[in-house]
């Protein structure tokens, strides 16, 4: 495989070959997820990525069923509707035995049923034969494991690995092992419901079947990933009782989130897959929930995205950003470190686990190479306490909060401006923003900006930061500290107008390079002050045409970047793609300027997007080329799928249209302005809680331009208002 190295972004994801075929089976639980073919199966071809990953590791490298030597005949798969069980229902190819068919095609069926719970992977074979002879047959499995870690698959290339043990078979099982260079033991412990009939070359295991007419058999595997001595080791329940425990952890977790129903089933569709693909990425940590990334690539804690994940949540399950907020908490930085970019105060951009994280051959163990991470942690906090009214959490971490707003006075801002930096890191990342391919950030004629950079998008969520940075101070009784940040964020707003507005242009330029010059480039970047109320009113309208203007929107989306720029390229990670996530936060800033017509034009463009998706499944990115009559959105290539961000873009859209609010002291629910899209008559919330321990039942609906609610059930002393 050639080097990522040799593209100046070290970090690039490589891709040599295109899928044979893009269907891709996805489920997760924890730190385990695994990435299959539409059979089931775990192949070594296309890009490579599909695999049962622990931790960072690809635990299994192979997984594959055949029958008599043969690939099995696909009739149909897919993941059920909580991302928790896949099915594929299989049958025979034609059997020969001494040149005659001895078992005709479609005779016999299999249905392959499988669930991850924590760091087992478990497998469910029931094989029936429907003809009317008895029959003869052998299942046979093939396994290995490479133990690759994510950025090898990835492509980055590494000088020495570890060593691959000698497999280990005992009665009823093999273990597969690898130990690494960091001295660590990683091993693939497959566990049979029965004796193989026989063991043949590459690890496969033969598993004589026979049946009578209508008869049928079972078979079971459980794997096990297993880290040194964790505790993974543990006996592995059996298929049942794994599905009986993981379908309980799924009905609590719906529990505490509301629920949505709509007039429109596609919207129904759609936005159900977003909840839950948002569930499945939640993982439970000692803090409490954290959403990760996205699978493959990003199935860990990201601060950026866990922080977004939460805002996009926070209104249907807040306690994801409680768990987001202690998490990153914990792991604030309190010294400086210059290889993992930490600085007093500052919230992480990611931390990883596997071999070459704790080796330092990628500098993501912990690593705190993020511009936005630490002023959206306050923003959430903001957010948070606006929600839920829970003064006892937003003291127990005021600490963290204050830590966050002076790493914005003292480091954040490098040279006493008032304005977020940063310094392209060699080692780590070029850029720390969203947006950070090494070539997302340029000047109008392409070339790159020395830094320090200041980005637009950071500006905004600074001002946003010390907002609500004030208002949590005063609960904490730092009043001078309170005014002090009311002030700058004041100062800030006429400072950010002044250096970045470009009235040529017509909007915010993308950032200020070291010489404090604009970079006049037409980017999404823009859309981000509005989210956050940085924007004048008048700026506002303007930046909203333009985003909305042909040579930007796509038809689907918000482009990052604006068509006309020289870097534009719809197929590019950054620089011309549409972004569901990105186009979730404007869309909402639109909606509290009250710019409906181009608020509703986002909303609909990437819900229409959704339709055309796997499963109406938002991935992380698609590609920016314009919206062509008939024809789907054009997909990207390494994208995860699913993101736990882009699930939320949906949900929070909806919020934005309905103008949902809450006052918790109150118990209160507002909805501020609300309208329906023309794709929506109305909508029904349920258990949308107002408080721990009260919830209500709303139904919204659209006559005309007006919207009406309805209340279904509330408690004593919750009230609802709509306000117009």
């Amino acid at each position: 495989m050639p080097q990522a190295g040799r593209v100046k972004d070290r970090f690039y994801i490589v891709a040599t070959s295109s899928m044979l075929d893009p269907h891709r089976l996805i489920i997760k639980d924890g730190d385990t997820f695994g990435v299959f073919d539409r059979f089931g199966d775990i192949l070594p071809f296309g890009k490579g990525e599909q695999g049962l990953y622990y931790e960072g590791t690809r635990f299994l490298s192979r997984y594959e069923l055949r029958i008599n030597g043969k690939r099995p005949f696909l009739l149909s798969s897919n993941v059920d509707d909580d991302n928790m069980f896949i099915t594929a229902d299989l049958t025979n190819p034609d059997i020969y035995r001494r040149a005659r068919i001895a078992i005709k095609r479609d005779t016999v069926h299999i249905m392959r049923s499988r669930l991850i719970l924590n760091a087992f992977c478990h497998e469910h074979l029931r094989v029936k034969n429907f003809g009317q002879e008895a029959t003869e047959l052998e299942i046979e499995m093939q396994f290995d494991a490479d133990f690759a870690d994510i950025f090898e698959v990835r492509g980055l290339k590494r000088a020495r690995r570890g060593k691959l043990l000698p497999p280990e078979y005992k009665k009823g099982q093999f273990a597969l092992s690898y130990l690494g260079l960091d001295n660590v033991e990683r091993k693939t412990l497959f566990k049979f419901s029965r004796e193989p009939r026989r063991t043949g070359k590459r690890n496969t295991f033969s598993f004589g079947v026979k049946l009578k007419p209508g008869g049928q058999e079972y078979l079971s595997f459980t794997i096990s990933c297993i880290t040194g001595g964790d505790s993974a080791s543990k006996k592995p329940l059996s298929f049942d009782e794994a599905s009986k425990k993981a379908r309980k952890k799924i009905r609590s977790a719906k529990r505490m989130c509301a629920e949505i129903y709509t007039s429109n089933e596609q919207f129904n569709e759609a936005i159900h897959e977003s909840v839950s693909d948002i569930r499945m990425m939640l993982t439970e940590t000692e803090y409490g929930l954290y959403p990760y990334g996205g699978i493959p690539w990003f199935a860990t804690p990201f601060g950026r995205d866990g922080i977004i994940t939460a805002l996009e949540c926070l209104w249907m399950k807040p306690g994801i950003a409680k768990g987001v907020l202690r998490y990153l908490a914990a792991r604030q930085a309190r010294d400086f470190d210059k290889k993992k970019a930490a600085e007093p105060g500052k919230i992480f951009h990611e931390t990883r686990k596997g071999e070459m994280a704790a080796l330092g051959e990628i500098p993501f163990g912990l690593y705190y190479g993020s511009v936005d991470s630490t002023p959206l942690f306050v923003m959430l906090a903001g957010a948070y306490w606006k929600r839920t009214g829970d003064l006892a959490f937003i003291k127990s971490i005021w600490e963290n909060i204050e830590l966050a707003l002076l790493w914005m006075e003292n480091y954040g801002d490098v040279d006493g401006d008032l304005f977020l930096e940063y310094v392209p890191q060699k080692e780590g990342l070029i850029n720390q923003g969203w947006k950070d391919s090494a070539d997302s950030v340029f000047h109008a004629d392409g070339s790159f900006p020395r830094g320090p950079i200041a980005l637009c998008e950071v500006q905004a969520y600074a001002y946003a930061a010390r907002i609500e940075g004030a208002a949590l101070a005063r609960l904490a009784g730092k009043h001078n500290f309170a005014e002090k940040l009311l002030k700058d964020a004041y100062n800030l707003k006429k400072k950010f107008d002044r250096a970045f507005w470009d009235g040529e242009m017509g909007t915010y330029a993308l950032a200020l390079d070291g010489d404090k010059r604009p970079c006049r480039v037409n980017a999404s970047n823009a859309g981000h002050t509005l989210f956050t109320g940085i924007a004048f009113p008048e700026r506002a309208r303007k930046v909203a045409e333009k985003l909305l203007s042909d040579s930007v929107f796509s038809g689907w989306g918000i482009r990052t970047v604006s068509a006309k720029e020289v870097r534009y390229n719809p197929i590019a990670y950054h620089n011309g793609s549409v972004w569901p996530h990105d186009n979730a936060l404007i869309a909402y800033g639109l909606a509290m300027y009250g710019l409906r017509e181009h608020f509703l034009k986002v909303f609909s463009g990437i819900f229409d997007a959704a339709l055309f998706m796997e499963y109406n499944r938002l991935p992380e990115l698609f590609c920016g080329f314009h919206k062509r009559a008939g024809q789907s959105p054009t997909q990207y290539p390494v994208a995860c799928r699913p993101q736990a961000w882009a699930s939320g873009a949906l949900p929070f859209m909806l919020q934005a249209s309905l103008g949902l609010d809450f006052e918790p002291k109150e118990q209160r629910v507002l909805f501020k302005n609300p309208f329906l899209p023309p794709f929506l008559e109305q909508v029904r919330l349920k258990n949308l809680f107002v408080t721990p321990r009260k919830s209500v039942d709303l139904l919204i609906r659209r006559y005309g331009e007006s919207v009406t609610v309805e209340i279904l059930r509330k408690p004593k002393g919750v009230s609802v208002v709509s306000i117009k």
